[in-house]
């Protein structure tokens, strides 16, 4: 399931944005402002935003700035009241994916939006990560630490590949529980989640990059040189 993050205070036209996008393959959350649209991107699993230039609280285009320099896979289609070419040329050059004037065709917002999910689906991630003495190969299963092998079960893959693909983003426990216990369980004890997080820090003896953000979730803390 893809997630769509629609970022506009004007709770009438959000509310139209919902109903228009609503699909049995998408998970669509609303955010009125920078503030809960930046928490919302912390759980590192948007993947795209529909952002408003023009926030209560500041600028679309520093949301932007923010999303692109992050150099996480996340599409921005920009929604903006002007036309202006000025404007146009601004948000390009931040990075946006695509823009969209008011007012605007639902029926046309719906299909760019399906046209940049099916191109970020064409973008494959890399199978293979190397970050400092690490050598993560998620399709062969390989895993070492320098030259040593490190034997992880399919659940440690799960949460070492979301850890390091959001590298820097801190990932709540919430999250973390539905992307990797998705056997569809009605229930997993939040113990299980610990338990695998202490599994894996000890194995791959990563504890200066497996870090607790205490009350929220978990982080793969990026180094300064990363």
């Amino acid at each position: 399931m893809k997630q769509v993050l629609i970022v506009e205070d004007d709770r009438n036209l959000s509310r139209g944005l919902c109903l228009a996008l609503k699909d049995q393959e998408l998970q669509i959350v609303p955010c009125f402002d920078l503030k809960s649209a930046r928490e919302q991107l912390a759980c590192g699993v948007t993947d795209l935003v529909l952002l408003d230039i023009n926030l209560p609280d500041g600028s679309g285009l520093q949301l932007l700035r923010e999303i692109k320099s992050a150099g996480q896979p996340i599409a921005v289609i920009l929604l903006t009241a002007n036309d202006t070419e000025i404007d146009v040329v601004m948000g390009l050059e931040h990075g946006a994916d695509d823009y969209i004037t008011k007012p605007f065709s639902l029926a046309i917002l719906r299909a760019r939006v399906k046209a940049q999910l099916r191109g970020m689906a064409r973008v494959s991630k890399p199978s293979v990560i190397d970050i400092d003495s690490y050598r993560f190969d998620f399709e062969h299963m390989a895993f070492f630490k320098a030259d040593t092998a490190v034997e992880l079960s399919k659940t440690e893959q799960k949460l070492l590949r979301l850890l390091v693909e959001n590298r820097g983003i801190t990932i709540s426990r919430t999250v973390l529980l539905d992307r990797i216990w998705t056997d569809g369980a009605d229930y997993v004890d939040e113990n299980a989640l610990s338990v695998t997080v202490k599994r894996l820090r000890d194995k791959l003896d990563a504890a200066q990059y497996i870090k607790t953000v205490y009350g929220l979730g978990y982080v793969w803390v990026v180094k300064q040189d990363e």
